[in-house]
């Protein structure tokens, strides 16, 4: 599995690089605190494959990066996906080491 840390996230948000990122934490989680990202509930991404890219890098990200492994690991084996990368650390790591000011949810 592909992973990406939160300082590669951030440049390629800087420089507006043409990605997708998903969020696949809780509506709780996800309204608390979030990157700007889509929200696909880890529960749903069945039903929302249509939804994510596979034409340009994506990177699903969830609280600590665990779900989004999980995540990945389901849409690479059932549906093909290669373009996939996991946010290390996931929400929490871009908490302590981008903005501290986020809520670490």
């Amino acid at each position: 599995m592909k992973s990406i840390n939160v300082y590669a996230l951030k440049e390629m948000m800087d420089s507006k690089e043409d990605f997708q990122l998903i969020d696949v934490r809780e509506k709780s989680e996800y309204e608390a605190a979030n990157l700007g990202g889509i929200h696909i509930p880890m529960g749903t991404i069945e039903a929302n494959v249509d939804k994510i890219a596979k034409d340009k890098s994506v990177v699903v990200h969830c609280r600590s990066g665990k779900r989004s492994a999980t995540v990945i690991d389901f849409l690479e084996k059932n549906h093909g996906f290669t373009n996939l990368y996991n946010l290390e650390g996931g929400i929490l790591a871009w908490a302590d080491d981008i903005d501290e000011s986020m809520p670490r949810v």
